[in-house]
């Protein structure tokens, strides 16, 4: 495609319905996993959508650098090792690998950064360092709380719905120790048999939203052009993280563009471990072709909700079997190409991309399997 043909297309993309001004690098933050269970394919569908969103802005122009972190120090995880009898560090190695090892199979990109909680737990004591002394955290009995009793308006949200969020995530709302309900922990103390690191407040941990937000600054620095997870993410983590970045650094706002991955569901419930209705990334992979199972999670509009089926499974293959086979042919068309680029930069149009490329054939095609992976 000539210079003039590709900025038609490709000066920006469109997120959410809003355009995005290309620059380079594009940064984006990929909220990682909690490394206490395998991969299921509501973690695989926010993780490969975020490989596609790089890969875009890549045949955008773009250069990209990417950061998925890994939370490899949570309550969550640590429960998960003493039931197991292990040590919570040495179980959060091997979940990763399991981990590794799908996206790997889903032809996930490895990120330029993948970035350890318990390696940032210094930027996490600088963090609530810089809060206080600008005044949006405050120190009691040898935690750090960060003030947040204007996230949940800022987010759009009452402060009911805010309420019910933040419990489904074991946000504490009592408020007992704290100024408001919605402030959240910077810093936790940590009891003799818990995770602890020192501070200045004496040993403690650090909070979840805090980590994101220290990881974020660590390796992207103030601001990001694309904060990627799942939708429920969105409040409070994503929500907190930004306050807190924005709180620290005066810089604002945290990211350019949100991209929160639709949720998938099994019979209308959220797949999630707390509801035990997973399906595994390894099973379906024991039973399917990986193109196939990445195009389940890619042939839909990206926020959607959808509801898995395993019998959806054998129409993307049938897709895909047609789509590599108009790739064969040796028809060569910049218009198709063109129009391929334009679906994908609108919003990452995987259904609208896959049409021109099974319509058109040839490079069109290709350009399709090639940049969502699939070939």
């Amino acid at each position: 495609m000539d210079h003039h043909g590709r900025r038609e297309y490709t000066d920006r993309i469109r997120l959410g319905g809003a355009a995005l001004p290309i620059v380079s690098p594009a940064r984006l933050y990929v909220c990682g996993i909690t490394p206490y269970d395998v991969t299921h394919l509501g973690h695989a569908s926010t993780f490969v959508w975020a490989d596609t969103a790089a890969a875009v802005l890549r045949l955008a122009g773009a250069e990209t650098v990417t950061c998925r972190n890994v939370t490899d120090v949570d309550d969550v995880l640590t429960r998960a090792a003493v039931q197991r009898g292990r040590h919570y560090d040495e179980f959060a190695l091997e979940q990763e690998y399991f981990f590794g090892r799908d996206m790997a199979a889903l032809r996930v990109r490895r990120p330029e950064h993948e970035p350890r909680a318990r390696h940032h737990v210094g930027r996490v004591v600088q963090l609530a360092s810089a809060l206080l002394s600008t005044g949006h955290a405050y120190h009691r009995d040898g935690a750090v709380y960060f003030r947040g009793a204007d996230v949940p308006t800022k987010t759009g949200l009452t402060l009911e719905r805010a309420t019910e969020l933040a419990t489904e995530f074991g946000d504490r709302l009592d408020g007992l120790d704290r100024d408001d309900p919605f402030d959240v922990p910077v810093w936790r103390p940590s009891a003799d048999d818990q995770p602890g690191w020192p501070s200045p407040w004496g040993r403690g941990r650090p909070g979840w939203h805090a980590e994101c937000a220290a990881i974020a600054l660590g390796t992207l620095g103030p601001a990001v052009d694309i904060l990627a997870g799942g939708a429920d993410l969105t409040f409070p983590h994503h929500a907190y993280q930004a306050a807190m970045v924005e709180a620290a650094t005066g810089v604002g706002p945290f990211a350019r563009a949100e991209f929160p991955v639709g949720t998938v569901t099994i019979h209308g419930v959220k797949m999630a471990k707390s509801t035990g209705n997973l399906v595994l990334v390894s099973d379906l992979l024991g039973h399917h072709p990986a193109a196939s199972v990445r195009l389940l999670l890619l042939n839909r509009p990206w926020q959607q909700i959808w509801d898995f089926r395993a019998s959806d499974i054998a129409a993307q293959t049938n897709q895909l079997d047609r789509l590599y086979a108009a790739a064969g042919t040796a028809r060569s068309s910049q218009a198709a190409t063109a129009a391929v680029t334009a679906a994908l930069v609108n919003d990452l149009d995987v259904p609208a991309a896959l049409a021109i490329g099974e319509d058109s054939g040839g490079d069109a095609a290709r350009l399709v399997l090639r940049t969502l992976s699939l070939d």
